[in-house]
């Protein structure tokens, strides 16, 4: 069943983020992933919560997500994520 990983970005380093992009493409398709959407400027419609950014990154499944996610090269990369952006990542599936 496909999966997808959501990550709310709030980048607050923008020039050292710009260095987890070109790095983390190719560990996702590794994977069988792919960045389907990157989304900004929203409106909250109802309740309070704004995110910056949002990534949508789609996986064959949960497995291939998880994999991703604990693939030793991936932990230097996330490294990057981790110095540069606050993020929030949920794993889900479609119905």
């Amino acid at each position: 069943m496909t999966a997808y990983l959501l990550v709310d970005l709030e980048i607050f380093d923008k020039e050292g983020y710009s260095k987890y992009p070109p790095q983390v493409w190719p560990l996702i398709e590794k994977h069988g992933g792919s960045v389907t959407h990157r989304i900004t400027a929203f409106e909250a419609m109802e309740g309070e919560w704004e995110p910056g950014r949002m990534v949508i990154i789609e996986f064959p499944d949960k497995d291939a997500a998880r994999r991703f996610l604990e693939d030793p090269e991936y932990v230097p990369v996330k490294e990057i994520r981790m110095r540069t952006a606050n993020s929030l990542m949920v794993l889900g599936e479609a119905e």
